[in-house]
């Protein structure tokens, strides 16, 4: 097979790694992109094409989160992972590692981690690399990418509920809060919330957000039954989505832009987390972004020639 065909076949493995690493899909096709012409620039075809390219979107990955995690210190407010509607790799015999470590909350777990803790687990535990493999991608010794993955292991166990409902159960209980969310039926929502959920937004500075996180299903409950409605008055529209292997929405504008993803958590029959991406950086790879600000703005003045 030719370069061109065996990293075509390998991309979405490739973007796969990428994006678990860095939790940022412009990041990852970036580190794909680059895989790319370091390979097609090599001299010689290696002996394994897999290994050559996962090695190389490993490594460069891993320089990414280094300095990407300097800029997340100074984040304004909450910092979320970019939202993935689907995982382009597909290995039936890895199926629930897969749709598990791509939700939004392994990823926040998996900051926990050092660069190389992550590299190293992701690897191992997610798609299955031999230590060897491991070894060479993150340039450290067999019995030190064994320690590493101890130490992963250690944190995200100590940190990690495990979101089992299975899918109908998760479509269904979604589709019942969206419409809920639609009515703005107070009580409605709150039978579906977990007594601590949070509902928490990530806006970067650069959209309306929530000064905090609102925790308790009550509270939550008459912060989305007061607000939500005014968005569908004034024509934002919801469209219910997988996201990040969860379910969630997209929220659009009258003319079709995105205005910011719902992420929801599903535990034990209730939704434990409510995530919102507002800041339009993270939002631009799904498609045109609208001005949350102008729909804000909107909302406000809708709101006070209802109630002057």
């Amino acid at each position: 097979m030719s370069k061109v065909g065996d990293f075509e076949e390998l991309r979405p493995l490739l973007f796969s790694i990428a994006y678990r690493i860095l939790g940022s899909v412009s990041e990852a096709e970036d580190a794909v992109q680059e895989t790319w012409l370091r390979f097609d620039g090599s001299a010689t075809l290696p002996t394994s094409a897999k290994a050559f390219l996962s090695t190389t979107v490993t490594r460069l990955s891993i320089d990414v989160l280094r300095s990407a995690r300097v800029r997340r210190e100074e984040y304004v407010g909450p910092w979320f992972p970019e939202p993935l509607l689907s995982d382009p790799y597909q290995d039936p015999a890895r199926s629930v590692e897969l749709a598990d470590s791509v939700s939004m909350a392994a990823l926040l777990l998996l900051e926990r981690l050092s660069p190389l803790e992550r590299a190293v687990f992701l690897l191992r535990e997610v798609f299955a690399f031999g230590f060897e493999d491991i070894a060479t991608a993150v340039g450290r010794s067999e019995p030190a990418c064994r320690q590493l993955l101890v130490r992963a292991r250690r944190h995200m166990q100590a940190g990690r509920p495990r979101f089992t409902a299975d899918r109908q159960e998760r479509e269904e209980l979604a589709t019942r809060f969206f419409d809920a969310l639609k009515d703005g039926d107070v009580g409605g929502l709150q039978d579906l919330l977990a007594a601590d959920v949070q509902l928490v937004g990530d806006g970067g500075g650069k959209a309306p957000q929530l000064a905090r996180a609102v925790v308790g299903a009550e509270k939550v409950a008459r912060m989305l039954g007061a607000f939500l409605p005014w968005l569908f008055r004034i024509d934002v529209t919801l469209e219910p989505h997988e996201v990040n292997g969860q379910p969630g929405a997209i929220f659009r504008d009258r003319d079709g832009r995105i205005l910011h993803v719902l992420v929801l958590d599903v535990l034990d029959g209730r939704i434990r987390t409510i995530r919102a991406v507002l800041n339009p950086d993270k939002l631009g790879h799904l498609g045109p972004v609208g001005d949350a600000w102008a729909v804000d703005r909107e909302v406000k003045r809708a709101r006070r020639r209802t109630h002057p």
